[in-house]
């Protein structure tokens, strides 16, 4: 049979566009089963947090459950390697941190590797540290603090969230800027290392401004400095790290990403999700700085 040009050219059209249809169907159906957020570390944390806080938003959107899964362990690595094997459906997705990039320079033996086996979703938020005391250090002041770590050179335990999690690296970068003697504790998740650090069996630690800011305004932890260029709004009192030790700054930051081949349309639908999440009023409070005060209204998840 001879078909006319014209009708060659049509059905040749639409034969070209039908791969395309069943993705389209499937990111108009997504999701149509519960999605894991894998978090890697424990809970309580401002990563687990951040996650429980968008998981709820996307819930709420997309009409399935959003369940935070905390797997601990080696930095981050467990949780990152559970999203890698999982498969490419958009059903397994990844909260981001600063230790999912450093741990790439870290472990000689990771079995994945970050920037290759993660699609990026969505950039969620950047942020400062504060450095915060137990009320039982004799320091009001980071001056005096200070002064009295050198004068009682590792005495000064400092907790952190990991081994190259960003908590520790900002704390050592302290270190290596001020000279002074302080002992890292790795936790497996700030959450882990904050409940030491409230109990006194640790001194100091350098803690995301919301997992901490519901201490801080206890009375419970005592605030010496906050580590980004300027003060912060939700803080505006506490000086900065710089202010005392020149040159120093310290930030981080979480994102969403997903195993690489998911679905492109997909990984669009939950970027858009998200994006108008951080836009709304109830999730990214105008002087918030993006999620500062999220601890508060998510305490209840762990009462």
């Amino acid at each position: 049979m001879k078909l006319p040009r014209r009708r060659f050219l049509h059905l040749a059209a639409g034969a070209a566009g039908l791969p395309t249809l069943p993705s389209i169907a499937r990111a108009q159906a997504y999701p149509t089963r519960p999605v894991r957020i894998i978090v890697g570390a424990a809970p309580a944390g401002s990563t687990d947090i951040v996650a429980r806080l968008i998981g709820q938003w996307l819930s709420e959107r997309l009409r399935q459950p959003f369940i935070v899964e905390n797997r601990t362990g080696a930095s981050g690595n467990v949780g990152t390697e559970v999203v890698v094997r999982a498969p490419a459906d958009g059903y397994t997705l990844l909260l981001e941190s600063p230790a999912n990039v450093v741990n790439m320079a870290l472990y000689d033996n990771l079995k994945f590797n970050f920037m290759r086996d993660i699609a990026p979703i969505a950039s969620i938020m950047r942020f400062p540290f504060v450095m915060e005391v137990h009320p039982s250090v004799p320091a009001k002041t980071l001056p005096e603090f200070m002064a009295y770590a050198r004068a009682n050179p590792g005495k000064m335990n400092m907790a952190s969230a990991g081994t190259g999690t960003a908590t520790a690296l900002t704390g050592e970068l302290f270190k290596m800027m001020t000279g002074l003697n302080m002992p890292q504790v790795p936790y497996r998740g700030s959450g882990l290392a904050l409940v030491d650090l409230l109990g006194g069996q640790v001194q100091v630690m350098f803690d995301t401004v919301p997992g901490s800011i519901d201490h801080i305004r206890g009375g419970r932890l005592r605030a010496l400095a906050v580590t980004g260029a300027t003060r912060s709004e939700v803080l505006p009192d506490i000086p900065t790290v710089g202010d005392f030790v020149p040159g120093y700054e310290s930030s981080g930051w979480h994102g969403f990403g997903a195993p690489k081949n998911t679905p492109a349309e997909i990984i669009d639908k939950l970027n858009k999700e998200i994006n108008e999440g951080l836009a709304d009023p109830r999730i990214n409070r105008p002087g918030c700085h993006g999620f500062y005060e999220i601890a508060d209204r998510l305490r209840r998840v762990y009462r």
